[in-house]
């Protein structure tokens, strides 16, 4: 009997508890869509970089020199800032950070999606099938992450200033108690 007792007494208090909003509000407001990508973009970034490559390498004899010189510096810039475009993204997303998501998204939005396009479409570069078949899922995150970082960037503001006008109501709070 006392065994049961002690038990619904848990089970009330944790009832009671989760009824309980959390001060400064504790949602979560990291996106899962916008995760999802990114961590298939991780995943499938050194599988790009490894084919763009092999496939400069193949071409490289064969291409015009000023686009031997655009090529080279191209796949250099995108290489980098894929590298720190996707850090930013998954830390922003994760810990919520709203400058790490506005830079992530602006490196996508401003460097990374024009440079695949004229990667996909410039038929001066002599695009071959298999170039075309790694930067068309290239592109396909990037329109994904785009979308899916818009949508968290107004979340998490959204979010992030609820928080701050609680927090200002909070300190003002004391003040009114006192006066009465």
């Amino acid at each position: 009997m006392a065994e049961s007792s002690g038990l619904k007494s848990r089970l009330v208090s944790i009832s009671q508890a989760s009824k309980e909003p959390l001060l400064g509000g504790g949602d979560i407001v990291s996106n899962l869509p916008l995760q999802m990508t990114l961590y298939f973009n991780v995943c499938f970034f050194p599988c790009w970089l490894a084919t763009c490559l092999y496939v400069l390498s193949i071409k490289f004899d064969s291409l015009p020199s000023h686009y031997k010189f655009v090529l080279i510096t191209i796949y250099v810039v995108m290489s980098v800032v894929e590298a720190i475009r996707l850090y930013l993204g998954y830390r922003g997303n994760l810990q919520e950070k709203v400058p790490e998501m506005a830079g992530f998204w602006l490196l996508t939005l401003v460097i990374q999606t024009p440079l695949v396009l004229f990667l996909l479409i410039n038929e001066g570069a002599v695009v071959l099938p298999l170039e075309r078949a790694v930067h068309i899922p290239l592109l396909t995150f990037l329109l994904g992450e785009i979308g899916f970082g818009f949508w968290a960037i107004r979340i998490m503001t959204k979010s992030q200033t609820a928080k701050f006008h609680l927090l200002q109501f909070n300190e003002l709070n004391p003040t009114i108690k006192k006066q009465n």
